[in-house]
């Protein structure tokens, strides 16, 4: 073959190659300034969904953003929104899915309707606007109406509220040092509001900068083990405790609020 036409039939196919790349390119870019346009759109819905105080819907927005775009720098600021909004539902009068609207009858009581859902006291009392226990009977009032879970990992510190499979609220944690708070499936069996630290040779009182149990404690169907507050809010995040889970108070004392005796919690490496 002459080389001339050698030499032109290597540019064409150079040329073609190039031709193909730049288009491959084009319509990645297309596709990639597609996909950015649908979450800001996304974005934008949910937040003036927000702020008009649709929450139920502002929530479900935030959802579709975590599910449909997983790789994103955003997902956690997102899934942190989703996760805020479930406690402002949790803790306000809307009726949600997982909620119902109870009349009350003659003879109960807040202990009473709350052990016959497997809810707190204080859930009930948060969610309705309740100051006292003096309730009145035919008044509606919501009650939370679907069990809790816990999923506590000790690698990455966290504990997980669930309502089924889905996370409600992400919590950071401390647990056990030197891997030491146990693994497997516990139940909640009591709780304590400002609880006193019984250590060995010593009884802490509730009000001493040194009782590391803080603000409450939900104790394990394990002895001497638990979920607690902290009076070291800097240590949260690492493993440094005796085998119990601790939470920032603030964190606790909204935990405590939400969950009932009987709780399952999983704790897992």
């Amino acid at each position: 073959m002459n080389k001339k036409y050698l030499i032109i039939i290597i540019a064409v196919i150079i040329a073609v190659g190039a031709v193909v790349v730049l288009g491959v390119k084009i319509i990645s870019n297309r596709g990639s300034l597609s996909g950015n346009l649908a979450v800001r759109n996304l974005l934008d819905q949910a937040r003036q969904l927000e702020t008009k105080g649709n929450l139920s819907e502002a929530r479900l927005f935030y959802q579709k953003l975590v599910s449909d775009s997983p790789d994103s720098s955003s997902v956690v600021d997102w899934q942190k929104k989703a996760e805020d909004i479930n406690i402002k539902l949790l803790f306000s009068p809307v009726v949600t899915p997982k909620s119902i609207l109870y009349q009350i009858k003659p003879g109960d009581t807040l202990d009473k309707i709350a052990r016959l859902h497997k809810t707190t006291t204080e859930l009930i009392m948060k969610s309705n606007n309740i100051s006292d226990s003096l309730i009145i009977p035919g008044r509606k009032i919501k009650i939370w109406n679907s069990p809790f879970n816990i999923l506590v990992s000790k690698s990455q510190n966290t504990l997980l509220l669930k309502s089924d499979e889905e996370v409600f609220k992400t919590y950071i944690v401390s647990t056990g040092k030197n891997n030491c708070t146990p693994v497997g499936t516990f139940k909640i069996i009591n709780k304590l509001p400002n609880p006193t630290w019984f250590k060995a040779g010593a009884i802490v009182p509730t009000e001493s900068p040194d009782n590391v149990l803080g603000t409450r404690w939900m104790g394990f169907d394990l002895a001497g083990y638990g979920i607690h507050g902290t009076v070291e809010p800097k240590e949260l995040g690492k493993q440094v405790t005796q085998g119990c889970i601790r939470l920032s108070n603030a964190d606790v004392e909204e935990l405590y609020s939400i969950i009932s005796v009987g709780t399952e919690v999983t704790v897992i490496n």
